[in-house]
């Protein structure tokens, strides 16, 4: 299901007991977020070895690489190297309950734009992780199937665009004054009859064409109204959001308040979003969901923080976006990477 960020590592010769103590530590710093000392692990008692045994063997983990031992703590936690091996070779995925995927397929069936609906399931997403959610604005270029330009008051009518995919979409257009129903009705109808099935730049640039040449049956009122109808879907277009982030205020949980300076500047970073919209754009080169672990992407190394994203694609199995978690290190990535791919599988069935 995952495909991880590319690694050479691979998981050293090391007993089977140094194993067991590795994953320990590593899912008791997942659930915690703090450093796993020796006594804990003892006292668990699955490990049926003494406190001094086990201080050995996390000895030997760490000089591996694969824990670190913080100055003010008796315990260890994963390094990124660490983390990096347990995902690649221990991690034993929690596919999503009935209930997070009916809280994903619900904030899929929003009302409106597509970009209420992407909101609202990064905002769910975000929800049930406890993380930032992202999701990539798919880049649309809707054909157009009818458009009509519906009087409201003097001086206003409303736009309203039917695709051919089905959406309908409004907007409230501004007139002059002196433009009578007339005129909008004409506009409609050569709208529907010769750009249907076109893209919005396509039908611009047709109608532009056939005004520059002489061709256009509308007269000058008609046709500048075409033109305000088209440019007002254009200009909608081009200013649609190309990342949408939603949970930022999940990252301060009780763990964050020990790292404060680490918590700003991933938000810092999650500001930029144009930066955060290229990194997601290299989950769209594969095939399958993405892990990145802290300094494996540069956008996040200062703040040591890990991306779980996935590609989602249309009908015809084009990527046509990327969604995502967004969060410490220590996220629970057994139960956050299939949730991500449903989500991503979920809504390339909606915009397919």
């Amino acid at each position: 299901m995952a495909k991880s960020a590319p690694s050479e590592l691979s998981f050293p010769e090391v007993t089977g007991r140094a194993r067991e103590i590795f994953r320990q530590v590593v899912e008791a710093y997942i659930h915690s977020g703090l450093p796993v000392g020796s006594k804990t692990l003892a006292g668990g008692g699955a490990l049926n070895l003494s406190p001094a045994s086990i201080r050995s063997v996390l000895a030997e983990l760490e000089g591996l690489g694969l824990l670190s031992h913080p100055h003010t703590s008796a315990g260890r936690m994963p390094t990124e190297q660490g983390l990096r091996l347990f995902v690649d070779g221990m991690m034993q995925v929690r596919e999503p309950s009935m209930e997070e995927r009916a809280a994903i397929e619900r904030s899929l069936h929003q009302p409106g734009p597509i970009e209420a609906a992407l909101a609202a399931t990064s905002a769910a997403l975000s929800d049930i992780s406890a993380c930032a959610g992202v999701v990539m604005v798919p880049q649309r270029e809707p054909r157009l199937a009818q458009m009509s330009l519906v009087p409201l008051s003097p001086g206003r009518a409303l736009a309203v665009l039917v695709g051919e995919d089905g959406g309908i979409e409004n907007r409230i257009l501004a007139l002059p004054t002196s433009i009578g129903a007339g005129a909008l009705e004409a506009a409609s109808n050569y709208i529907t009859a010769h750009l249907g099935g076109r893209t919005l730049a396509e039908a611009a640039g047709a109608m532009q064409a056939e005004i520059i040449s002489g061709k256009s049956a509308l007269d000058a009122a008609s046709a500048d109204l075409v033109q305000r109808g088209l440019a007002v879907w254009s200009e909608d277009a081009a200013n649609r959001p190309v990342l949408i982030v939603r949970g930022q205020a999940n990252l301060l949980d009780e763990a964050a308040l020990h790292d404060l300076d680490r918590v700003r500047s991933l938000l810092d970073d999650l500001e930029n979003k144009q930066s955060v919209a290229e990194l997601l754009d290299r989950a769209k080169q594969g095939d399958a969901t993405r892990i990145f672990i802290g300094s494996e992407n540069r956008l996040f190394a200062l703040s040591g923080s890990s991306v779980i994203a996935s590609p989602y694609r249309d009908r015809d199995g084009r990527v046509i976006g990327v969604v995502g978690v967004i969060g410490p290190t220590r996220l629970n990535y057994a139960r956050l990477v299939p949730m991500v791919d449903f989500t991503a599988q979920s809504l390339g069935k909606l915009i397919g």
